[in-house]
């Protein structure tokens, strides 16, 4: 019976070398938010912008932004996919090299096995990637000092700012400032002081001093020259003042206040291996090379047909429903890439001390597996 074995999609998510920098439209940095920076005050004292009245997380694009309809069926190459199970030499070499590599196995069932039996198994990794673009809206600031306030006019919709996508299926992100949203606000961490209380001499100026520990003395005889006697010491944090710079504004008191397009491009996968029951642990084949079949790119990509092997039709059906469900309301589908590979497994079977055994070759790397290895040390077994 054909197994099915789905990965989780990849976390991935950081900007590649070819993610778009910059701003809105091309202009300069001064657009373009900064990575990290002070929060705006609470949104409740913020302005109504039209058409930003609710922000938050995935900003749903209109339902004819970029719809694409797959045009036609994937169809298989005219061809057979079956691979010749390798060579009796060859599977003698990948056996030795394999036990040599472990320092608890001994060599003997390796040279003096007996072949009885080689198998050669149809192994499929079928793979669905769908590029997309998500938005999100939310207030930011930066301090206030004396910048042009670009708050006059129509705020473009968010779907309506034009952004270069990055290179197609790798994650990404990017943050943009939207035109006509910025108001200058009073801070609301300093309270437009431009000042904060310190939080080490909590606003007195003075700390306890550290080499007499408060006491005033080093000694019973001996009064502390650090503080002179009096246990405290002017504070080091804010120089004596009782208040530090506010971090928020810069000092300033003012913040200036705009709205920033959070894009965020995700690459996610949808990743079947369809083998036949072999018996062969299917998680080592994550990071093994397989003969490409088929690959298929397109803005929609429709799910495969006429494969020799149904298994894989109907996971490519069940794939591309799936993503298309997932993502078709939520955000915007890019571009979309499914593969197909046969990956080589061969199961050996062989007689060593009149016992029947059995390992796996896989990969075109001619990888070794095998769970029941005739003869290991004590150690191996203890372990």
């Amino acid at each position: 019976m054909d197994r099915t074995h789905l990965l989780s999609d990849q976390d991935e998510a950081h900007c590649g070398p070819s993610c778009p920098a910059g701003s809105y439209a091309g202009d300069a940095d001064p657009n373009t938010t900064p990575n990290a920076g002070p929060t705006a005050p609470p949104a409740d004292v913020m302005p109504v912008v039209p058409g930003y009245e609710r922000l938050g997380p995935n900003v749903i694009p209109p339902a004819d932004f970029g719809a694409v309809q797959p045009q036609a069926p994937s169809r298989a190459p005219e061809r057979r996919f079956d691979i010749p199970a390798i060579t009796e030499e060859l599977a003698h070499e990948a056996f030795i090299k394999y036990t040599s590599s472990r320092c608890c196995y001994s060599s003997k069932p390796a040279r003096e096995m007996v072949f009885t039996d080689l198998q050669s198994l149809n192994t499929y990794r079928y793979r669905l990637e769908t590029f997309t673009e998500s938005r999100t809206t939310e207030w930011d600031s930066e301090p206030y000092n004396g910048q042009v306030v670009d708050g006059h006019g129509v705020a473009p919709a968010p779907w309506s700012i034009p952004v270069p996508i990055p290179s197609l299926f790798q994650d990404c992100k990017k943050s943009i400032r939207v035109p006509h949203t910025s108001t200058v606000k009073g801070c609301h961490s300093c309270l437009n002081l431009g000042r904060s209380a310190c939080s080490r001499c909590v606003n007195s100026g003075r700390t306890r001093c550290g080499s007499c520990s408060g006491m005033g003395r080093t000694s019973p005889e001996q009064r502390c020259n650090m503080c002179h006697g009096s246990g405290m010491i002017r504070c080091h944090s804010c120089g004596g003042a009782g208040s530090i710079t506010c971090t928020t504004c810069n000092g300033q008191g003012k913040l200036l206040c705009f709205i920033t397009l959070q894009i965020t491009w995700k690459n996610n996968i949808y990743l079947a291996v369809i083998d036949k029951g072999s018996g062969f642990p299917v998680k080592l084949l994550d990071q093994i090379t397989g003969e490409k079949l088929l690959t298929d790119m397109a803005p929609a990509v429709y799910p495969v047909v006429s494969f020799p092997d149904s298994s894989i039709n109907a996971t490519s059906d069940s794939a591309v429903k799936e993503h298309l469900a997932q993502f078709a309301t939520t955000c915007r589908i890019l571009q979309q890439r499914q593969t197909i590979e046969l990956i080589p497994i061969t199961r050996v079977h062989y007689v060593w001390n009149e016992k029947t055994h059995i390992y796996f070759v896989y990969g075109t790397e001619h990888k070794v597996f095998t769970k029941d290895y005739p003869a290991k040390c004590c150690c191996c077994s203890i372990l």
